[in-house]
C-alpha cells in the first residue's frame, strides 16, 4: 500500500495501516506541523487536506487515504500561490499567539480559498467553524483570510 503526502509517495508498513493518519504523519514521516489537540476531530489542530478537502487527521486511519493526495502544512507553500499568500498574510497580521492551532487554521483556510477565492464573511465563518484557538485570535484569522481574498 502506498500513500501520497506532499507530492511524495510512501510505502505504508503493515503495522501503520490501521493507525491514525496524524500519528503516521508525525511519527513515521516526521511531519510535525499537524498537531494533536483533542484526538476526536473537534478542535482542528490536526487539519490536513485530503484531495483538497480539509480533514481532521486524528479521525482518519492511514488505510482510508490510500489513493488520495494528502497535504500537510509542510507541503502547502511549495504547492500554491494561495498558500504562500495566506502564510504571508498570517505573518503580516501577526495572527498567532502561542501558535499551536495555526497549522490547522491555515490548512482549513487554504482549502476554503482554493475552493472559493472570494468567500463572504458567512462562508469564512462556516468554513472555519470548528477550528479552535485558545488564544482567541479569531478576528486576526478572519482578517488574514479576507486579506488574501482581496477584501481587507
Amino acid at each position: 500500500m502506498l500513500i501520497e503526502v506532499n507530492h511524495k509517495v510512501h510505502a505504508i508498513p503493515p503495522e501503520w495501516r490501521e493507525e491514525r493518519l496524524l500519528d503516521f504523519l508525525r511519527e513515521y514521516l516526521g511531519l510535525t506541523g499537524s498537531k494533536f489537540g483533542c484526538g476526536a476531530g473537534l478542535c482542528g489542530a490536526c487539519t490536513v487536506t485530503v484531495d483538497g478537502v480539509a480533514q481532521r487527521s486524528c479521525s482518519l486511519n492511514v488505510q482510508s487515504v490510500v489513493g488520495a493526495e494528502v497535504k500537510t502544512i509542510e507541503g502547502l507553500s511549495a504547492d500554491s500561490q494561495v498558500a504562500h499568500a495566506l502564510q504571508q498574510a498570517w505573518m503580516d497580521i501577526a495572527v498567532p499567539q502561542c501558535g499551536y492551532c495555526q497549522a490547522g487554521q491555515i490548512m482549513n483556510a487554504a482549502a476554503l480559498l482554493e475552493e472559493n477565492p472570494h468567500p463572504t464573511d458567512e462562508e469564512i465563518e462556516h468554513a472555519m467553524d470548528g477550528n479552535l484557538c485558545r488564544c482567541g485570535t479569531y478576528n486576526r484569522i478572519r482578517s488574514a483570510i479576507k486579506d488574501v481574498a482581496g477584501r481587507s
